[in-house]
């Protein structure tokens, strides 16, 4: 018999709760240096936390980097330290066993934090697909305006947790804000006057950038681990040809094979655009800046 994620994850708690009632250390909320642990679901909330939390909070994250977050398997040392920890910063429905381990009381979900949209659908393997278990896109994150309200609300949240410091983590969630809108700013003004709108990636992770600065995503597939239909791959394609699409955007930790082969049938090049969703060889300030370059690059934006 096969054991689905949510037993799995409902198992691993049940043992997480045996061991920390072992060990007695069910609420212990501090991290080793005395500082409130807190803990990251994947890096661009890593960033986002060391950045706002400074030195006055311990940062682990859940997802090594190299690692695709969405097939994130949790262990019961995880579980435990998401039970301990003063708080959890996750995105609900990008991995399902984060979302089932959180505790409600000491988690704080980024998309309660933003306007979200709506998560796409289209049929793959001859039945429709939807992304993730939520009715929202939550690849918010590449939006540096949405990540900007995020940050503020965190600053907020760590304060109410920690009111000894509060008013550093106000303090520093107002400069990632800033530094954010900052982001936001060469965005929308190199993105103002490229020849074509239409971004083909090899899954649709970059709907938020998408609605922000008006641009069109047409995803190969909704998620890394699908297999788009031929039926998708032939409507792509199509979609490519007539909006005369010169570059397939693919990722570096999934399989770039399928958008290499529709590059072929359409006549277009490929490039990386990093949906930053493990750690890049900078940061992701820096990573961001790299994406405006290919985007502005494949798109024919002009200075």
């Amino acid at each position: 018999m096969s054991i689905t994620p949510h037993l799995r994850v409902a198992t691993l708690l049940a043992g997480a709760a045996l061991l920390a009632s072992a060990c007695g250390s069910g609420q212990a909320e501090s991290s080793a240096s005395g500082k409130p642990a807190v803990i990251a679901a994947f890096y661009p909330l890593q960033w986002l936390t060391e950045q706002v939390g400074g030195q006055d909070v311990q940062v682990t994250t859940l997802t090594a980097p190299g690692v695709e977050p969405h097939d994130l398997e949790l262990g019961v040392k995880q579980v435990t330290e998401i039970q301990d920890a003063a708080l959890t910063v996750y995105i609900k429905g990008v991995q399902p066993a984060v979302d089932e381990a959180v505790a409600e009381d000491r988690s704080f979900d980024a998309a309660t934090a933003v306007k979200t949209i709506p998560a796409g659908h289209h049929e793959e393997g001859g039945e429709e697909a939807h992304d993730h278990e939520v009715s929202y896109d939550p690849h918010l994150w590449l939006d540096p305006s949405r990540l900007a309200a995020v940050a503020t609300r965190l600053g907020e949240r760590l304060a109410a947790a920690d009111p000894a410091h509060a008013q550093g983590y106000k303090d520093r969630a107002a400069r990632t804000a800033g530094a954010l809108g900052a982001l936001d700013q060469e965005f929308a003004k190199g993105l103002s006057t490229c020849t074509s709108k239409t971004l083909v990636t090899g899954h649709e992770a970059f709907g938020y950038l998408a609605d922000r600065y008006g641009l069109k995503q047409v995803g190969i597939t909704l998620d890394p681990e699908s297999e788009p239909s031929p039926a998708r791959i032939s409507e792509v394609a199509k979609v490519a040809r007539a909006e005369k699409v010169t570059t397939i955007f693919t990722e570096s930790l999934v399989s770039p094979k399928v958008a290499e082969v529709l590059a072929s049938q359409v006549g277009a090049k490929t490039a990386v655009l990093d949906p930053l969703e493990s750690k890049p060889s900078g940061d992701y300030l820096s990573a961001m800046r790299d994406n405006l370059t290919t985007l502005r690059s494949a798109l024919g934006c002009t200075t």
